[in-house]
């Protein structure tokens, strides 16, 4: 999630995030939070179709049309997976947590969550992994200069959310790796929908099941983290061992070949990329 906004004021970004909290209440700070980037996929997909020509298909995709079962397996799974691992830490430190569910409260956040959420991550796929990556692979005329650079490029969006100030630079590890696999999949599958999936269900099931007073989600979810805050082992784990075993089970899913030409070769130039994609030809 990102929060530019507070990226360069000398308080603390947990001190203004805990003040606005105070003043406005945690779901009126998340609106105010997701609206403005709901609003900005909005304007990012007009702008494709009505002044770039572009059909919101042929930004998402290089197939005929948008393959939802994809965006809904990436969803599932991860978010599978996110509750699976939220369980495995919550059962073996059990102290680091405080159950925190309250329903009427709940409901309210997950109403919030599930209709802003899935359009705040959708918007950074497509700036990032769609409007972002298509430019520079037609400047760089290849693939791997766009790879690396969106990846970074997203990681240092992140560095206003509160966990950078908490756990210090070392948790950009994280930010810029996520980028990164997001990146091979959208390569590799020659569309968004499985990085819509994933991103969606990453945020969106963070945000439900565990908060914390220097999160980026102070909201009400089911538990909250009381542990003391340290740049632990789980976000190694995460960028070297979780995101290539999915990696793995996409390719192995969707039968992926051709990996170094898909991540490192050669693009088109622009009046034949143009021409493919709205053909819906991968190139």
């Amino acid at each position: 999630m990102n929060y530019i906004s507070v990226l360069y004021s000398p308080v603390p970004v947990e001190d203004m995030m805990a003040d606005l909290i105070d003043k406005l209440g945690a779901n009126l700070v998340l609106i105010i939070l997701l609206v403005p980037l709901a609003i900005g996929l909005f304007i990012m997909l007009g702008w494709a179709k009505l002044v770039q020509s572009q059909s919101i298909r042929a930004l998402t995709t290089s197939r005929n049309k948008i393959d939802w079962k994809r965006i809904w397996f990436a969803f599932i799974l991860w978010g599978a997976i996110t509750v699976l691992l939220t369980g495995i830490s919550i059962y073996f430190s059990p102290e680091n947590f405080q159950f925190n569910f309250q329903l009427i409260p709940f409901l309210k956040l997950a109403t919030i969550v599930i209709i802003l959420m899935p359009l705040q991550t959708s918007f950074e796929e497509y700036m990032f992994r769609g409007h972002m990556m298509q430019g520079l692979g037609l400047l760089a005329k290849n693939r791997w200069v766009p790879l690396l650079v969106t990846s970074v490029l997203f990681g240092l969006m992140h560095l206003g959310n509160p966990e950078v100030s908490t756990l210090g630079l070392g948790v950009m590890t994280f930010y810029i790796g996520t980028g990164l696999f997001l990146g091979i999949i959208t390569l590799m599958d020659e569309g968004l929908e499985l990085a819509l999936g994933f991103h969606a269900a990453n945020n969106v099931f963070g945000a439900l099941l565990v908060t914390s007073d220097w999160s980026a989600f102070q909201v009400n979810s089911v538990f909250k983290d009381i542990s003391e805050p340290i740049l632990g082992w789980d976000i190694l784990v995460s960028v070297f061992v979780i995101f290539p075993l999915l990696i793995y089970l996409f390719a192995k899913k969707y039968g992926w070949k051709d990996w170094r030409e898909r991540l490192t070769g050669r693009v088109a130039s622009r009046e034949v990329f143009l021409e493919s994609k709205a053909n819906g030809q991968s190139l």
